[in-house]
Parts: C-alpha cells; structure tokens; sequence
C-alpha cells in the first residue's frame, strides 16, 4: 500500500493550496480517507475526513469553513482543499486510510491503517 501526498509549499497567509494524496495497492473505495497534520514540536492532529463514498465528511473546528475534503474514487485520490490559510496552518500535512468500519470521524490516529509520507505546507505571515 502506498499513499502518496503532494501540493504543498510556500503560501502567504490568505492564500490557497490544494494538497492531494494518491492511493495504490488497496481497494480504494472500501477506506475512509484521512488528512492529519503535525507541526514542529507538537503531536499529530486530526484535520479532515472523508467517508468512503464521500458522503459524510468531518473537520477539526478551526478549519471549518475555510478547509474541503474530497475524494475521486474513480482516480484513487483523496483532496484537501485550503483556503484562507493562515501562519498556524503551517505544518506537515499526512494523508491516511482507514478500512470500512473504523471510526475514521473519530479524529484518532489509531483508527487509521495507512499513512502517506507527508506534504510540508508553510504560510508566512
């Protein structure tokens, strides 16, 4: 298995990213995918997911409204769209999948299977 995250860079605050994580090697319609991130020196957090057929999506509260998870099943491709970025945004951003029937909406790291290696997402202020 093997997810693969890219789009991150450097964007100033008030701007855009769309970060992206490709799947192979797992019956991509049968996981919930996950976007986690961790910044220098903190633990990993929840961010954003997306149910496996892209139905039910959750966010941690301080991205709602400015942050879109989506998911093209067709393409093995889980998306997370951020808007209005800001300086505490800055992170590494990691996508992970969680089998059907985990409680991926829970935010835990342990419902998750799967982890990609990690896009760095920086804002500048």
């Amino acid at each position: 298995v093997q997810l693969q995250a890219s789009g991150g860079g450097l964007v100033q605050a008030g701007g855009s990213l769309r970060l992206s994580c490709a799947a192979s090697g797992l019956a991509f319609s049968n996981y919930a995918m996950g976007w986690f991130r961790q910044a220098p020196g903190k633990e990993r957090e929840f961010v954003a997911s997306i149910s496996w057929g892209g139905g039910s999506t959750y966010y941690r509260d301080s991205v709602k409204g400015r942050f879109t998870i989506s998911r093209d099943n067709a393409k093995n491709t889980v998306y997370l769209q951020m808007n209005s970025l800001k300086p505490e945004d800055t992170a590494v951003y990691y996508c992970a999948a969680a089998l059907r029937g985990r409680n991926y909406g829970s935010g835990s790291t342990f419902a998750y299977d799967y982890w990609g290696q990690g896009t760095l997402v920086t804002v500048s202020s």
